[in-house]
């Protein structure tokens, strides 16, 4: 099993929208190296969920259900989507400040590429997120 970060505007799509209908194509991708990282999922894998823009940070997870397929929405079939399952919430969202901060955390690929819509997360970096998740805010 592999981690991963998926990112998303909560005013597009919000990690609320996700539990709600269960289950969602992650769909819209068009930056190469996060189209990659997509086609690199495999059924099982887990995803910590990220809000972007006003208040940035992992607020949740999601599961992989159905491995990459061509998106429909593209002209190109090498865009591909996932399918994936909603997770749980976390205990308190860890925002972007505290993932800097952490130094197990800081050198994450959120971290140093910001823009990144996909990527990976190594199995240190999802326990360390847990473990902020757990603990209040101080």
């Amino acid at each position: 099993m592999n981690y991963w970060l998926i990112k998303s505007d909560p005013e597009t799509y919000a990690f609320e929208d996700l539990c709600r209908e269960g289950c969602t194509a992650w769909d819209g991708v068009r930056n190469f190296q996060a189209r990659n990282n997509l086609a690199a999922m495999q059924v099982g894998d887990r995803c910590l969920v990220y809000h972007s823009q006003a208040n940035p940070g992992v607020v949740g997870t999601a599961r992989v259900v159905k491995a990459a397929y061509p998106d429909p929405k593209a002209d190109d079939p090498r865009w591909v989507n996932v399918d994936v399952q909603a997770g749980e919430p976390l205990v308190r969202p860890v925002p972007l400040a505290e993932l800097k901060a952490h130094p197990v955390l800081a050198q994450m690929v959120v971290v140093r590429q910001s823009r990144l819509s996909v990527s990976p997360v190594t199995p240190a970096e999802w326990k360390a997120v847990m473990g902020l998740a757990k603990k209040p805010r101080g």
